[in-house]
């Protein structure tokens, strides 16, 4: 009976390390067991590098939903869109822009950039990548550069 217990329990310690080798590997050969199974819909995180032909309608309306409560504008076609969700995962990803200080607005391929950066570099980066994004046709520049505030000095006493 020890020997018999042994082996099963061998056998349960074999298939629980078999099991976590290959957890996420889906080894259904059948392609329609999972048919009916609701998955959530696919969404495009905005990177620098995800493509264009995967943007959808539906994708589009939720970027001029964010946009709009950024206060910036979102023309009606699926381009000013894409390029919308371009510049500003471009703008988050660059360590040189502070995307939240930059509205992007976007219509008919036409971008206009306003907000107020740091520095004159900060203003020039921003205006280069909207201009390297491709469907982009022009760019207005009309970020304003102010250097952050260090603190207020404190009033002097008078008597």
């Amino acid at each position: 009976m020890k020997i018999r217990f042994a082996w099963l329990a061998a056998g349960v310690i074999a298939a629980s390390l078999v099991h976590a080798a290959c957890s996420g590997i889906d080894t259904n050969t059948n392609a329609n067991a999972n048919a009916n199974v609701a998955r959530p819909a696919p969404t495009i995180t905005p990177t620098p590098d995800t493509s264009r032909s995967g943007y959808t309608e539906k994708q589009a309306a939720e970027e001029r939903e964010r946009a709009k409560q950024s206060k910036e504008t979102i023309g009606d076609t699926l381009d000013d869109a894409w390029i919308h969700t371009k510049i500003v995962a471009k703008l988050i990803a660059n360590s040189s822009t502070p995307e939240r200080n930059i509205n992007v607005d976007v219509v008919n391929n036409v971008v206009t950039l306003r907000g107020t950066v740091d520095t004159a570099e900060a203003k020039a980066e921003a205006e280069k990548v909207a201009k390297e994004t491709d469907g982009v046709k022009s760019v207005t520049n009309q970020l304003k550069v102010a250097p952050a505030a260090k603190g207020t000095p404190k009033a002097s006493k008078t008597k």
